[in-house]
């Protein structure tokens, strides 16, 4: 995996390839099931209460603590290309999708290029601010994504044992 800060553009690069086709992998970061099997580091875990994907739809979800603590996040998709690419805007919000004021959103950008059978994702996060990146690097952004990617590959490769 491929991590980088890029400070002058308040941006975070994020490559990482893995050993799936891209029709599996665009389904685990697109449907509900799937993603809340991944999109946590363990001992944590993802609780989609709804979820639309579609321009102009959301994903509401919560990360949930191994002692039950919620942090809820809303994701706005803006764009999708499907298979290759999909936009977003993520925010932090209460459970019902009331976005937190205090913190500033962030544009996500996704995309999937898929050769000899294995599947490279490339996520840019761009924050309004070099405050705000700095920020969710404080929060332990980078060991919680690695982590979830990491939980992803083994859900993949389990996939393809099958």
């Amino acid at each position: 995996m491929e991590f980088k800060v890029d400070k002058e553009n308040s941006t975070v690069h994020i490559t990482r390839e893995f050993d799936a086709s891209q029709s599996d992998v665009w389904a685990a970061w697109t449907e509900p099931d799937i993603l809340d099997q991944w999109w946590a580091p363990h001992p944590w875990k993802s609780v989609t209460k709804s979820m639309e994907f579609k321009v102009g739809g959301r994903r509401l979800y919560a990360m949930v603590g191994p002692s039950g603590e919620e942090h809820w996040s809303l994701a706005d998709y803006t764009s999708i290309t499907p298979k290759t690419n999909f936009k977003l805007l993520d925010g932090f919000c209460d459970d019902q999708g009331n976005l937190n004021k205090q913190m500033s959103r962030s544009t996500w950008s996704v995309e999937f290029t898929e050769s000899y059978g294995s599947t490279t994702v490339y996520v840019r996060i761009k924050h309004k601010t070099l405050n705000d990146l700095e920020m969710h690097i404080k929060m332990g952004f980078k060991e919680g994504f690695t982590a979830t990617l990491e939980a992803l590959t083994e859900l993949l490769t389990m996939k393809n044992k099958k």
